[in-house]
């Protein structure tokens, strides 16, 4: 019986001690590279403000100015907010604000014409309205209504809108895939920001 119990103890001390398991190597997660955003991310703010124009149904229309990366609701709610009865559902209120651009508030914009007009010739073709038309604000089917734009290239220029938070000058309109130098010399003077 001795022999048995030496012969466990000896057996118990001669097993290989337990090892600590290595301890994971936590690495913090890095950022993803921002691609342009797709219409759901939200730009990087930088330290430059936006001033905005907000005019119609709200209680202190004027020039407000925001932080960079605020939204049309911001806008109006500087603004005081919107006034009793005003409609706000033409607006895109989670829109990222342009710095210089004017938001209307509870006011119904000039339709787009419903078809084509004719010039003086009698040919018809698209022909811009009196006013230019406002490149941050103008839906796809008010584009289409430019001359030389489609319907296909009026989404490319809502699509390119989007992506870089608006246009800054009617210049960069030569970034849209589709505009050459002749199509921007056409309807250059038919726009605006």
């Amino acid at each position: 019986m001795l022999a048995a119990l030496l012969a466990g103890v000896y057996l118990w001390r001669s097993r290989p001690a337990p090892r600590p398991a290595p301890q994971p190597i936590v690495r913090p997660a890095a950022q993803p590279a921002i691609a342009p955003s797709m219409g759901g991310s939200t730009p990087s703010p930088s330290p430059n403000p936006v001033v905005v124009d907000v005019a119609g149904k709200v209680r202190h229309p004027g020039v407000v100015s925001l932080p960079s990366g605020a939204r049309v609701i911001d806008a109006i709610k500087e603004a005081g907010g919107v006034r009793p009865g005003a409609k706000t559902d033409t607006l895109n209120l989670a829109r990222h604000v342009v710095d210089g651009e004017q938001i209307l508030v509870g006011v119904n914009a000039t339709p787009a014409p419903t078809g084509p007009p004719t010039d003086a010739s009698g040919a018809s073709g698209p022909v811009a309205p009196g006013s230019p038309i406002d490149l941050n604000s103008a839906t796809a089917t008010q584009l289409d209504q430019l001359p030389g734009v489609g319907p296909v290239l009026a989404q490319r220029i809502v699509t390119y809108r989007t992506e870089h938070g608006g246009f800054r000058s009617v210049d960069e309109l030569r970034q849209v895939s589709g505009i050459g130098d002749a199509k921007y010399a056409d309807i250059k003077s038919l726009v605006r920001i």
